[in-house]
C-alpha cells in the first residue's frame, strides 16, 4: 500500500436496542445527581463572608498575579495640552501614563489596563483627562499592570 491510499478502519457500532437504552439511564442519573448536588450548594453560600467574596472578585479581575509591589499614584497629565497638538492628546496622555510608572516603579515591562485606557480616551482624542490616578501592582518578574485606583 501506498501513503496516499486512505487506510480502511472497521467500526463496530452497538445493537440498536443498546444504544436507546444508554441515554435514558444517563438522563436518569443526571437527575438524580443534580438533586443531591444542589441542597449543598445551597448550605455553602451563607458559610462565605463578605470579605471573602470581595478578595475572589479583585482575584478574577487581576488574574491571579503575584504582586511585589503595588502603589497608587496621582499622575498630571495637563502638560500634555501645552506640548501635544489637539488631534494626539490621548495617544500622548497613555504614553505618559506608561512612561511616569515605568520611571516610578523601576521597571521597564508596563502594560495599561483597558479601565485606564478607556479612562484616558472616555472625552475622545481631543480631551484627554487633567490627572488620572492609577493603581501600579507588580509582580515577580519585574512586569507592572496599571489598573485604575479603588477609590475611583
Amino acid at each position: 500500500m501506498s501513503n496516499s491510499e486512505p487506510k480502511e478502519e472497521t467500526v463496530t457500532e452497538p445493537p440498536e436496542e443498546e444504544v436507546k437504552e444508554a441515554p435514558a439511564e444517563a438522563e436518569a442519573e443526571e437527575v438524580q445527581a443534580e438533586e443531591v448536588a444542589e441542597p449543598e450548594a445551597e448550605e455553602a453560600e451563607p458559610a462565605e463572608t463578605p470579605a471573602a467574596a470581595a478578595a475572589e472578585e479583585a482575584a478574577e479581575g487581576e488574574e491571579e498575579i503575584e504582586v511585589v509591589e503595588e502603589k497608587v499614584y496621582t499622575i498630571p497629565l495637563r502638560h500634555v495640552y501645552a506640548v501635544t497638538p489637539r488631534g494626539r492628546r490621548a495617544p500622548r496622555a497613555v504614553r505618559d501614563v506608561r512612561n511616569y510608572v515605568a520611571r516610578h516603579m523601576k521597571s521597564e515591562e508596563v502594560a495599561v489596563s483597558n479601565e485606564i485606557n478607556s479612562a484616558i480616551w472616555s472625552r475622545s482624542i481631543n480631551k484627554p483627562p487633567r490627572k488620572i490616578t492609577v493603581r501600579a501592582v507588580k509582580d515577580k518578574e519585574g512586569k507592572v499592570i496599571i489598573y485604575p485606583a479603588k477609590g475611583t
